[in-house]
């Protein structure tokens, strides 16, 4: 009985939680997505974020190279990230596979075969995803304002190595420029700014 009283609780709370997500405004969400752009690009990227509903849709159509993702309202702080179009195709099957419920690993393997098979596209000149990220604190949900966010950088190259780039497999400093999955579809150089 304990048990079965037990789980009533956490499937309660579960659904409470869940009821008292807050989907900010889609305009507040393109300003705060577009926020992980550079200056030039923001005004015109496309953006993706949250309906009322909570699905997963264009929040507004792009002019120029970039795309935008807002952030999730169901996870803690902010996590937004800004990517250049010729990504979109890899962006677009990672977002598939989560749906479907694949993890991490499998979402690798399955997007490697399918590089390597053709049936996936990625660019074929390096290509950059910029990530802006930031505490609960420090971000408001009503404006979309960030204070203090904390901005890296990914540059994709698929298929190179630190020895066709010169890059370590890691940073010997904070801000030194790293290859991570090299020799492989997702290999991409790492930029992490040392944090203030």
């Amino acid at each position: 009985m304990n048990k079965i009283f037990f789980t009533a609780v956490i499937v309660c709370i579960a659904f409470q939680a869940n009821a008292q997500t807050i989907i900010p405004p889609a305009e507040v969400q393109i300003k705060t997505a577009s926020l992980a752009a550079p200056t030039d690009k923001q005004a015109g990227a496309k953006v993706y974020g949250y309906g009322s509903d909570g699905s997963f849709k264009v929040l507004r159509n792009g002019n120029n190279d970039f795309v935008c993702i807002a952030d999730d309202p169901k996870k803690e702080g902010i996590n937004v990230s800004c990517y250049h179009a010729d990504l979109e195709p890899f962006m677009e099957r990672g977002r598939i596979l989560t749906k479907e419920g694949k993890n991490q690993k499998e979402i690798f393997d399955i997007r490697e075969k399918e590089v390597k098979g053709g049936k996936l596209a990625m660019p074929k000149q390096p290509s950059t995803l910029f990530s802006l990220s930031g505490s609960p604190e420090n971000y408001d949900s009503k404006t979309g304002d960030v204070k203090d966010g904390y901005l890296r950088y990914v540059v994709y190259i698929p298929f190179a190595t630190a020895e066709t780039t010169g890059l370590p497999l890691k940073p010997d400093v904070p801000g030194m420029p790293w290859i991570m999955d090299p020799g492989t579809h997702r290999a991409h150089i790492m930029i992490n700014p040392a944090k203030k």
